[in-house]
């Protein structure tokens, strides 16, 4: 009998081989010969799509399996397989057996078909055999580290370079990488030299100078209209950290202000109490930062506070600032700083807060609540869920490149010599105790939209449009996600029965989590609804969460003074004794105000090789019910697309960066 193999190549660049293929067939009745697939002229070039036959002396029943083998000629060439498809003999329809991965070396894979089955949907023993193999040779190449005491585990591998192919960037993403670093760096390095042979900073205008081509949009409205109160309030709502501000209904006590000293603040009559009462005054608290080491660059000792800031939800003005307080442990002597003090030492109050801002959102907000809780589930589910599992297939679209990246981050952003140690206050040292900190109060639950708003009392608060669109986008997931645990799993004791499922949340609570004490995710799955809330938090983590607090850092970190990355000098203690001098040798240097607008140039630009959200480019699922899912998915996504484009009409600072096709499917960046 004759079966026509269809077999696909890579698109991305060294996708191709000049090495031995060869392919088999395993069938419930037998296997095929194993025949080496070689068509005149160039087989398995880059974006080939080559038709193939394979001879067997009698018919192989159901085909269970495709084993392809790959042997060297001459030298080393790895190949990327996207698929392999197979006609039966009589049988109209093709099966299709996904592959998406590298093989690397003389190496032999075998695929299952493209239908996603459980372990409990396998009977035959060939298939679960299959699965075991797979998951034990997964478990030897994906293996658990403890980075640092205190906070989740992570793949273990010293660099990007000990990841296996399949984890790594492509070629393409690599050198683009690569090669926006080196641009924005060289950039950085001719203003430095432009400078230098210039004059030091001596007034804000000065940062004027660092903005070349590097900028956008909001990064020059920021630079405009960074000194007006309701700017600075506009971005604990939308800027790059819009899950710090919260209601206070209750001033703290180690906040010493009383209604007198902001009545000139608030809207004709009405009081502070009045104010605290209608729910309309709301606090941006600092604490987790109070006492963590300071890094020293070269030979300099850097500053930090840990401020406390009350906002009021003024009826005309919007959220503005009404009171500023550095440290947490006020004396008798203390300062707190209000918009009626002199300009200067009310302004230089707002940087010290969003100095602050800088270290929690890049560090706490970004790297930890997004990249390294998305790390333990990529790892998790490497480890423990077979290629054909259907939430393998489900999530394993928005775990691509995170791996890599993360290896990325901690070599070359926290590591003891990385660009954080160069330029930021909380490097070296401190940014492992700030995320020790943040590790012993972050909670499962605080990853759920809906009940992060609801716990810090913001459901009311106007012009929120991270929380508007975050939870529109929410809803969309939830519902994707809904429809496709219901297309595999019919009720909840589907859900409890699954050994792999359960291997794999275990897995990620109690080895993963083991050190983050309070985050409250049980390591059994008891239900659908459970098992729906959770890949919800995944994907919606890896996709909006990462874009809200990653794609806008230029825009809000571009202007120096708005979000500095460091400060020189200790927090004022005379507000008369604050001058323009003062200011200036407190902000970042030349150099470190160069790193800063670089690195976050870099890290937050759009991605030329993104593939958007709800964009599934690699084709796990075949099943026609799945592909309507994903297609409904997709209109539900284009029309939230459609309703903050609308939104933003005519709007002069627009809030996008959740419009759907701006987030990237999972976190590469």
């Amino acid at each position: 009998m004759e079966y026509k193999v269809t077999v696909a190549t890579g698109t991305s660049e060294y996708s191709g081989t000049n090495n031995y293929i060869y392919v088999t067939l395993v069938g419930e009745k037998g296997e095929s010969e194993r025949t080496l697939l070689d068509n005149p002229g160039l087989d398995f070039c880059r974006g080939a799509v080559d038709d193939y036959t394979v001879h067997t002396t009698s018919p192989l029943g159901r085909i269970l399996l495709v084993r392809l083998e790959k042997e060297k000629y001459w030298v080393e060439d790895n190949w990327f397989c996207r698929y392999v498809k197979v006609a039966v003999p009589g049988d109209a329809a093709h099966l299709t057996f996904p592959c998406y991965r590298w093989l690397v070396g003389n190496v032999k894979v075998e695929l299952r078909e493209g239908a996603a089955k459980k372990q409990t949907d396998d009977y035959l023993p060939e298939l679960l055999a299959h699965r075991k193999t797979e998951l034990c040779e997964r478990q030897k190449t994906y293996r658990w580290q403890a980075w640092a005491p205190g906070i989740p585990k992570c793949i273990d591998a010293k660099s990007e370079a000990d990841l296996p192919q399949d984890a790594r960037f492509d070629n393409e993403k690599r050198s683009d990488f690569e090669g926006s670093l080196q641009y924005a760096l060289l950039e950085l390095s001719l203003k430095k030299l432009a400078i230098k042979f210039g004059r030091s900073w001596t007034d804000l205008d000065d940062f004027k100078r660092i903005f070349w081509k590097l900028r956008s949009p909001i990064a020059e409205y920021t630079m405009q209209h960074w000194k007006e109160d309701w700017f600075f309030g506009y971005q604990f709502l939308n800027g790059s950290n819009p899950r710090m501000i919260q209601r206070c209904q209750e001033l703290p006590s180690n906040f010493p202000l009383s209604g007198d000293m902001v009545q000139a603040s608030l809207a004709p009559r009405t009081t502070l109490d009045k104010e605290l009462k209608a729910g309309n005054i709301y606090l941006v608290d600092y604490a987790i930062v109070d006492g963590v080491p300071t890094n020293v660059i070269r030979n300099q000792q850097q500053y930090i506070a840990a401020p406390l800031c009350l906002l009021y939800e003024h009826p005309d003005e919007g959220l503005i600032p009404i009171a500023i307080q550095l440290e947490q442990n006020p004396g008798r002597d203390s300062l707190m700083f209000l918009p009626s003090d002199p300009p200067l030492a009310w302004l230089l109050a707002k940087m010290w807060v969003r100095h602050s801002e800088f270290q929690v959102f890049q560090l706490l907000s970004h790297l930890l609540r997004t990249h390294l809780v998305a790390e333990v589930f990529c790892v998790a589910t490497l480890r423990q869920l077979p290629a054909v599992h259907p939430i393998y297939k489900l999530l394993t679209p928005h775990l691509r490149y995170t791996l890599e990246i993360n290896c990325r981050g901690r070599t070359q952003l926290i590591s003891a010599d990385g660009i954080f140690k160069r330029v930021v206050s909380t490097g070296g040292d401190g940014l492992l105790v700030l995320a020790q900190r943040e590790y012993k109060i972050l909670t499962y639950r605080s990853l759920q939209p809906p009940y992060d708003f609801l716990d810090r009392g913001v459901t009311k608060l106007k012009n929120y449009f991270y929380r508007d669109h975050a939870l529109m986008l929410w809803d969309v997931i939830q519902s994707f996600v809904t429809g496709m645990v219901s297309l595999y799993y019919s009720s909840d004791s589907d859900v409890v029965e699954d050994p792999e499922l359960q291997a794999w949340i275990k897995d990620a609570v109690e080895e993963g989590f083991v050190d983050v004490p309070q985050f409250g995710l049980d390591s059994e799955l008891k239900s659908k609804k459970e098992l729906v809330t959770l890949l919800s938090v995944i994907i919606f983590t890896c996709t909006a969460q990462h874009a809200a607090t990653n794609n806008g850092q230029f825009d809000w970190c571009a202007w120096v003074p708005n979000t500095p990355c460091t400060m020189r000098q200790p927090p004022p203690t005379d507000k008369d004794a604050i001058t323009m001098q003062l200011i200036m040798d407190t902000l970042p240097d030349i150099s470190q105000s160069c790193v800063e607008l670089a690195i976050t140039w870099h890290l937050g630009r759009a991605q030329p090789d993104a593939i958007p959200m709800g964009q599934y480019v690699e084709q796990y699922f075949t099943e026609s019910q799945a592909q309507q899912l994903i297609d409904r998915f997709r209109k539900d996504l284009k029309e939230v697309e459609e309703q903050i484009v609308s939104q933003n009409k005519g709007v002069e600072l627009q809030y996008l960066y959740l419009c759907p096709s701006r987030i990237e499917n999972s976190i590469t960046i």
